[in-house]
């Protein structure tokens, strides 16, 4: 029996709960959680939400902050509507139970990151993306219009294709209904048709072997909009978080956010040396594309495996009082940020690419809707300013919102789309065709799409992905679904997309740096 609502939100991080709460004012609302509602992206973001929230401040530092780290890619009408609409999304997360830290004259207690020219990212401690993410929760569990699908994931998006039109990429006609989901509980695959439907399902992490991102960040709503003929733009730049806790064997890497070098401490290789300002005047605290290039020259030229982050020199009530999380972690490794320097690594962290989407989070399929991570709005450009990606996802959330309520008066149900087909499939006999390929593929984008890259690794990456890729369409046609099978088709999607994109673009830029063609083509000043 198909599942009917207004609205299908895939995906329940920042983005996707944010757009449930205020569709649910206007019509019936699914969410479908791959997991649970808490293990998101959302989560894992440590550093804060970045909004101009006082003087000495201005729209005008933050836009020009956004841009330079863009790297000359931003879509400046995009990035100038993010940055004023910013500061009335912060009120309404309030509202809704989000709790900054203040200082003790009742002021928002702003960091600083990389990149950033002022105090502008609201937090809350060093756990700002849970503290979100459970007042989302709390708000969304009580709304009576939205029911919630845990270990529910979801496939494949419906449109014109299953009922036997031919659907191509540059058709404009393309309507998506809904999408086919696995029901994780039963095994069973089941129909949800809806009047409008929006991807939130964050990030590509998992495509490499070392990543701050969960395990559920595997690309899905990007291979699913791909394979329905979907635009997807800008998928070469991948950005890799600088400072990941180095501890080999735990995944998702643990994260070390940038505020913690906003507050004074330094990065430094093996031997002590202060390692950044052979690299940029702006040391420990420039753009994070420069700071993860720079520690992979380091540790490739010195042989190491990783450099240090040293807080040692700041105030150690100070420092565990607004890093109580990475205090803790650290200290059960055995490690006292107090007083040892911290082995840092860089991990694949986010995607600055995804979904091509219009200002109000619109993509190239009529009644589908990106947002979040997944989408490619023309926010970040190249680069992205760090913490500018929870800004990003609140206000598109918002704009979404606002303009699917108006357009699903318009639209109804599509009965024509049949139930899946499970004909001739069987569960695989052997899992470690799956992980296998997992492996391999994590591999080849890592030592060869990661954060150098050259003419030489691309084309060697794709040909080795096309094999893998082979072999799993050769599985997928033949076997019951399984979660495990459909990520890693996939992120070997993805991966595709990022290489494809990679090798079209001749010139270094932001996050995509080649050997092959070192120099930027145009000028990026602002």
């Amino acid at each position: 029996m198909k599942k009917k609502s207004d609205f299908l939100v895939i995906g329940s991080g920042v983005a996707g709960l944010s757009f449930a709460i205020k569709a649910a004012k206007h019509g019936t609302v699914s969410v479908l959680s791959k997991n649970d509602l808490e293990e998101t992206n959302t989560k894992y973001a440590q550093g804060g939400i970045a909004a101009v929230m006082s003087p000495p401040d201005s729209f005008k530092k933050h836009i020009r902050d956004t841009i330079s780290v863009g790297d000359g890619l931003c879509d400046e009408e995009i990035v100038e509507m993010v940055i004023r609409d910013a500061p009335e999304r912060i009120k309404e997360l309030v509202s809704w139970g989000v709790d900054f830290d203040h200082n003790k004259d009742g002021s928002y207690d702003l960091a600083r990151e990389g990149g950033h020219s002022e105090h502008r990212i609201l937090h809350y401690k060093d756990i700002t993306g849970k503290e979100i993410q459970e007042a989302l929760i709390s708000k969304v569990r009580s709304d009576p219009n939205i029911k919630i699908f845990d270990n529910y994931f979801a496939i494949d998006l419906l449109t014109q294709h299953h009922h036997g039109k031919l659907v191509l990429r540059s058709h404009t006609d393309t309507e998506c209904y809904g999408a086919y989901v696995l029901n994780m509980s039963s095994g069973k695959t089941e129909t949800f048709l809806s009047k409008i439907t929006i991807v939130a399902t964050g990030g590509i992490g998992n495509l490499y072997n070392i990543t701050t991102n969960p395990l559920v960040a595997t690309g899905d709503g990007l291979a699913m909009v791909y394979r329905a003929k979907g635009i997807i733009n800008n998928m070469e730049f991948v950005q890799f978080h600088p400072t990941s806790l180095y501890n080999p064997g735990e995944r998702p890497s643990f994260l070390i956010t940038e505020a913690l070098r906003g507050f004074g401490a330094v990065l430094k290789n093996t031997a002590g040396e202060k390692l950044m300002n052979k690299y940029d005047s702006r040391g420990s605290l420039a753009p994070r594309d420069i700071v993860a290039r720079a520690i992979d020259s380091e540790m490739k030229s010195r042989g190491d495996d990783f450099v240090y982050l040293d807080g040692t020199h700041l105030n150690s009530d100070e420092l565990k009082a607004h890093f109580p999380n990475i205090y803790e972690k650290c200290f059960n490794e055995g490690i006292d940020i107090t007083k040892d320097m911290i082995p840092v690594v860089p991990a694949a962290h986010y995607l600055c690419g995804g979904v091509k989407v219009d200002k109000n989070g619109r993509s190239s399929i009529n009644r589908l809707y990106a947002i979040g991570e997944v989408a490619h709005t023309g926010l970040h450009g190249a680069n992205r300013l760090a913490s500018n990606s929870l800004m990003e996802a609140v206000v598109f959330a918002h704009r979404a919102a606002v303009h699917s309520v108006r357009q699903m008066k318009n639209f109804t149900f599509n009965e024509k789309i049949p139930e899946w087909n499970y004909e001739g499939t069987k569960h695989p006999e052997e899992m470690v065709l799956i992980t296998q390929n997992y492996k391999e593929m994590q591999q080849i984008m890592t030592n060869y799409v990661g954060i150098v890259r050259s003419d030489l690794r691309l084309e060697r990456a794709m040909k080795r992905l096309e094999i893998i890729y082979q072999e799993t369409e050769k599985l997928y046609k033949k076997s019951t679904l399984s979660r495990k099978l459909c990520e890693l088709r996939n992120l070997i999607n993805v991966g595709y997309l990022v290489i494809k994109m990679a090798q079209s673009l001749h010139e270094s830029r932001g996050l995509h740096y080649t050997l092959d063609y070192p120099k930027k083509k145009r000028s990026t000043e602002f």
